[in-house]
This record gives C-alpha cells, structure tokens and sequence, in this order.
C-alpha cells in the first residue's frame, strides 16, 4: 500500500505534467483575452467589458465549473457596474470551499509610443509574454482556470474541495459595484479560503506570498488665486499664479529628504525578506543621480510606511500655454498607508496639513476621494503554510512572505463580507512586470509554477492537510 508522502509525491507529478502539456493552450487564452481592451472608466467602451465577460465565462466552463453566472449591479452613482463572472463547483460534504479571484479588467495602454510591442496583442519575447494586462491581472483569471482544470483532469471526482471562481470586471476602477453585487450574492461567493491572485513574486525564480498590503487613500485639492485668467505681463508682480501656488502646496507633503511630512500617520519597520539599494534600483529603473526617498529599511519603505505621490494636475500643456496667470489649478494625491491605518484618520490628516500650508492666502477646497483600508495576514496559519509549501515544490526553493506597497480593494472588501475566512494574496508578477506601465509582462516559467502551486493548493485542501 502507497504511502501518503507517496500519494503526494504522485499527485504532485502529474500536476507538473499535467500543467506542462496543458501550458501551450493557457497562454493561447491569456493571448486572447489580452487582445480585448477591456476598461471599466466611463471614458471607454464598455462593450469590451461584455466581450471580455463572455469570454472568462467560457474560459471556466470548459474548464470543468459547470455553473457559471455573468452578474451585473449598479454602481453606486445609479450607473451599471461591469459584469462580473462566477463559476461553481459544489464541495463534497465535510470538505472546505475555496473562492479564487482575478480580475480581467485592465489599465489604459497610455502612450504608445513608449510600447515596444502593440499593448493590446500578447507577444512572447525573451521568456516573458508581453502586454497590457498580462501581469495585472489577466495571468491571474488565467492562472486560476489552468489550475482548476488540471487539478480536475488529474484528480478527477477526488477533488472534493469547493470550487468558487470570482472575476471581477472593474477592480482597476476601485470595484465600485463590488459591495452591492456581494450583498446581492454573497452566498453564491461564500468560502473558507480565499485565493486572491493579483500581486506577484519576490524575484524571479523566487516566489512569494503576500502578507500584507498598504492602506490607500485619494483626493483632489483645487487652489484658485483670481475670478479669471490674466495677461501675465500686465498683472504679474503683485500676483502669484495659481499654478505656483499649487506647486508650493504640493511641495509641502515631502520634508527635504523625501518622507511624507503629513502629521500623524502610521509608519514601522518591516521585519521580513531585506532589499538592499542595488536590488530596488535595478527593478525600479531610477535615474543613476536621484536619491531614494525617506529613511529605514527599503522594505519598511515599501511596505508598511506612508508614501505620497502627486497623480494629476489639471493645468495648461506646455504645447497649449500662454502668457497668462491662471485663475485655478487641481492637483489629486494618492497616499499609500500603513496595513494597519485608519483610512479616515488618515484623511483628516492630509486635509488639516492642506489647511495648515494654504499658499498666499489662497482659496483651497479640499475634495475627498476613495479610500481602501489595509491587509495583514499571517504567514504562520495552517492555509498560508500549505500555500508557501505548495510554492516552494512548485519552484523548487523556498517561497518567502513579502508585503506589498499597493492595495487591493477586493482583499478588503471581501475580507469585510466574510471575517472567518482566510485570505491568501498570490499572483504571477514579479519586480520587472510593470504593471499599468508600458511594456508590461509575465515571466513564463514563473507563471506555470504559479498554476502548478494553486492546483497542488486545490489538492492539498481537498484531501485534507
């Protein structure tokens, strides 16, 4: 008789092979989903949303989830929110239900002319597929449908465990309709493990679980100086523009070397996997002669302190500028926060610094905007030891726990709807991907790994680990 170390053995090699032969179709798919231009901004055709819609709800039917459901709710501003896809698989009794989430909706390409490739068609090159969405997030919904139909093929009817997969259509947009569609059909979406593939991997070669996330909030400041524009020449002097203006209040959320200078928020140390200087600046492409920003730890300063960014300004192109004094000029923050930040405290807190620093004795309005709260999971329960195990055989070399410095508004909106279950952040990115980005990509031996641990997860799960 087999023993179970030898049945897992088993198992684990005909997923690896299964996946293998089965791999040359997954990025046929991925191929074809990335040639759908699906954005969820009211600016786009939302028809993209439907075709892309179809064609998940297909991609998981034939991958063995015979009920599959397109739902749609409104978003909160009346307006139809874009489909979401569902597909189940029933658990057999006493076995646990897994929820797998992506999301296939996409950023816009922006300037093409910084493409090496066209965006919207998948080209393999070097190793990595390549395109607008291939990493964020369409290798995610693709990932979770090659590991459930290999885990299937292999296992057949042994794998017991529920199957839920969940794609959202406007994760990229904030998932606005997300809350009502989950209070309209969380019971379709119920589940004690939630699988969450829209981060990435340590390095190549090194894949990683992610921990935690940081908080995000959004807003606009509009700083106006004048009634209406002015010749620059006839009144400049006694007035400052608004644009100088605004520049001097965005210049004030940075103390000089770089830290965020906004009072009262969280920061920490992070205690996991170390990053040194060299490393960051080969992924992140810095300019040679720019310092880095803030203090600590090169993880801390990714993962658990504040980092604000300037995202927008609505002010005259230079192509399109006269010689004039603007009246007004808006600027949009977006600051990333400590896992653990209170997101309306922390608002508070950049519309009393915005309070505190009003230029010239302008007219400010402060304008809040979104907020997502932050994620920590614990690398040490049971669920996230089978994932980093999983991981690891998939690889071959540890897997480690890393945090992220982006949010995720699904990690925390699901996590609200359903406290008692666990949520594992995965995906198939790694330090090069540049996702929303030009030449976005997926490195292709990490992304077969990737199936290859989620389907030894499903298997793991089902028999009980």
């Amino acid at each position: 008789m087999a023993s179970p170390a030898s049945d897992d053995r088993e198992v684990l090699k005909g997923l690896r092979q299964a996946v293998r032969g089965d791999f040359t179709t997954a990025l046929e798919e991925l191929s074809a989903l990335v040639r759908i231009p699906a954005m969820a901004w009211d600016s786009f055709d939302p028809s993209q949303l439907d075709q892309a819609a179809l064609q998940v709800a297909d991609l998981l039917r034939e991958a063995g989830l015979a009920a599959v459901d397109i739902l749609k709710t409104p978003r909160p501003d009346g307006l139809p929110g874009a489909p979401a896809v569902v597909g189940r698989r029933p658990a057999d009794p006493g076995r646990p239900t897994i929820l797998l989430y992506a999301h296939y909706d996409v950023q816009p390409a922006g300037e093409l002319e910084l493409w090496e490739t066209p965006p919207f068609e998948a080209v393999e090159r070097g190793g990595r597929l390549w395109g607008r969405g291939v990493a964020d997030n369409k290798a995610g919904v693709l990932l979770h449908v090659a590991a459930v139909r290999n885990a299937l093929r292999v296992l057949g009817d042994d794998l017991g465990v529920g199957i839920t997969v969940f794609i959202d259509g406007e994760e990229e947009a904030g998932s606005p309709s997300l809350p009502l569609l989950l209070q309209q059909h969380g019971d379709l979406l119920r589940a004690d493990v939630l699988v969450v593939a829209d981060s990435g991997n340590w390095k190549v070669g090194v894949p990683a679980l992610t921990t935690s996330l940081r908080g995000l909030i959004l807003g606009t400041i509009e700083v106006r100086v004048l009634e209406h524009a002015l010749h620059s020449g006839t009144y400049g002097g006694p007035l400052v523009d608004a644009l100088a203006a605004t520049s001097r209040l965005v210049a004030s959320f940075h103390h000089d070397d770089g830290s965020v200078a906004v009072e009262g928020l969280l920061a920490s140390e992070e205690p996991g996997p170390s990053l040194s200087e060299e490393e960051f600046r080969a992924d992140s492409r810095v300019r040679p002669g720019v310092p880095l920003a803030g203090s600590g730890s090169i993880t801390s300063r990714l993962w658990t302190k504040p980092a604000m960014a300037i995202i927008g300004i609505d002010a005259p192109s230079v192509a399109l500028s006269s010689d004039t004094l603007q009246p007004a000029a808006r600027a949009r923050f977006s600051l990333s926060l400590a896992p653990a930040s209170d997101t309306a405290a922390a608002m508070e807190a950049v519309r009393q610094h915005v309070e505190e620093h009003v230029p010239f004795g302008a007219e400010v309005t402060f304008v809040p905007g979104g907020r997502t709260e932050g994620f920590a999971g614990d690398a040490s329960s049971p669920t996230s030891k089978l994932m980093l195990a999983a991981m690891g055989e998939a690889w071959g070399v540890p897997a480690v726990s890393m945090g992220v410095g982006g949010s995720i508004p699904a990690v925390d909106i699901l996590n609200k709807l359903f406290p008692e279950a666990e949520i594992l952040v995965t995906g198939a990115e790694d330090p090069d991907s540049r996702a929303h980005g030009a030449n976005e990509s997926i490195h292709l031996g990490d992304f077969e790994n990737a199936i290859v641990a989620e389907a030894l997860l499903l298997a793991r799960l089902s028999a009980g680990d």
